[in-house]
């Protein structure tokens, strides 16, 4: 008797590029590859470090302010860090960019303690107002994020991206405008590895463009 091969279903959420070049071999590897790339290059973790070293030379255009931004980068990038990829080694959340948006409450919330500390400890050993600053304004964007996290998966990426962007133009001047492609760049990536929809990048960037603005200014 003939057999009946049953179709599967088909994913709705793979654009008519992913299933056209699904048969023509290397340019959606290409493509998801960039992806790939750009998501780790301009992760959250590493905007948050190059930010701050970059203020702090602003702040004092010397090696002491490179510190200070060094300083604030171990409480703000490289603690918060170190917890989210231990919590992978153990299996505690899927992967370091915490895809899975449940995942996300303890991380964003040790975050934001590491950060306060950061942000004592730099009161406590006097350093520059536009460090000081700049830490405050990020830990107001960890707020905001961890409480629209609550009920939709917002890019954190892209809030991050827009964030950085912002503080550059504000501590450097218009020239730094050409920060903001970047931002668009990353939103792409991540729609394009299907970690986000276009909404959540969008809302993720005017979240953080806004908030770290707004503080930023407010402080320093």
């Amino acid at each position: 008797m003939p057999t009946h091969t049953p179709r599967l279903p088909v994913d709705d959420a793979r654009t008519d590029t992913d299933r056209a070049t699904e048969t023509t071999g290397a340019a959606p590897d290409t493509a998801r590859r960039l992806a790939k790339l750009i998501t780790e290059v301009l992760a959250p973790g590493i905007l948050v470090v190059v930010i701050l070293l970059v203020v702090g030379w602003h702040s004092t255009r010397t090696l002491s302010g490179l510190g200070w931004g060094l300083l604030a980068s171990l409480f703000c990038g490289i603690i918060p860090y170190g917890f989210i990829i231990a919590g992978v080694r153990l299996g505690r959340w899927t992967d370091r960019h915490i895809k899975i948006r449940q995942q996300r409450f303890v991380p964003l919330t040790v975050t934001m303690g590491s950060v306060v500390a950061g942000m004592l400890a730099l009161v406590v050993l006097g350093a520059p107002r536009e460090i000081f600053a700049l830490v405050v304004a990020m830990l107001a964007g960890l707020a905001v994020t961890l409480t629209v996290t609550k009920w939709w998966k917002v890019s954190v990426h892209t809030a991050v991206a827009g964030g950085v962007s912002a503080i550059l133009i504000l501590t450097y001047g218009i020239a730094m405008v050409w920060a903001f492609p970047v931002v668009a760049l990353t939103g792409w990536s991540r729609v394009k590895l299907r970690d986000h929809t276009p909404a959540q990048t969008v809302v993720g960037t005017i979240l953080g463009t806004v908030t770290a603005a707004t503080v930023f200014t407010l402080v320093r």
